[in-house]
């Protein structure tokens, strides 16, 4: 499935952070990217068990919305400790609010509460799923995750979601403290962006 330069996008969500790190992504190729909210397009139930699943949901409804090709993203962090929390329910976890301040003292609570601040702290990924769709219902999946482990307190004010807290193997800044080039550098969007750039932009 190519997209030629030109081409308008939704990109399926609604949350900001999201929206500006795949504009940033996205820009060099070309592309003329519109957000589902700016559009006022409805925010799907998330019904599915996977983060694919999830993102192919989004996308399929965006799409078929706008009578344009979306891209969606469905991401989350993922704790060993946790058994994989809070995973596909990431966002969930902050609340109607979206406050992830929120969401980060409970992970960290839950982390306390399993004995699990031990030696660097937790393991944890990272995972993203980007599913491109078309209004005839076409979708393509692309899949990245990243690696690391948790710190508590959280660190940096860059980034959104549970960035502030994730401290990437062989990195000594959390991705709150990251800038924006060098977090896109690594990120489980990133790796999952490249498999898209490499399947429908080159």
């Amino acid at each position: 499935m190519r997209l030629e330069p030109g081409t308008r996008l939704v990109v399926a969500t609604h949350n900001p952070g999201k929206v500006a790190e795949i504009e940033d992504l996205v820009r060099p190729f070309g592309l003329d990217v519109v957000s589902a909210g700016s559009l006022g397009l409805p925010e799907p139930k998330e019904t599915e068990k996977t983060f694919a699943g999830n993102a192919r949901l989004k996308a399929m409804a965006a799409a078929s919305a706008a009578n344009l090709p979306a891209l969606s993203d469905d991401s989350g962090l993922e704790v060993e400790c946790l058994d994989g929390d809070p995973g596909i329910y990431s966002a969930r976890w902050a609340g109607p609010n979206k406050d992830f301040k929120i969401a980060m003292k409970k992970v960290a609570d839950k982390i306390t509460a399993r004995n699990g601040w031990k030696g660097r702290g937790p393991r944890a990924n990272f995972t993203c799923a980007l599913c491109l769709a078309t209004p005839g219902g076409r979708t393509e999946i692309f899949e990245g995750q990243v690696f690391g482990h948790l710190v508590w307190p959280a660190r940096g004010k860059k980034g959104f979601g549970y960035d502030p807290m994730f401290l990437p193997d062989g990195a000594d800044l959390t991705f709150g403290e990251m800038d924006p080039d060098a977090k896109h550098a690594i990120s489980h969007r990133a790796i999952a962006f490249a498999k898209f750039v490499d399947a429908c932009l080159r």
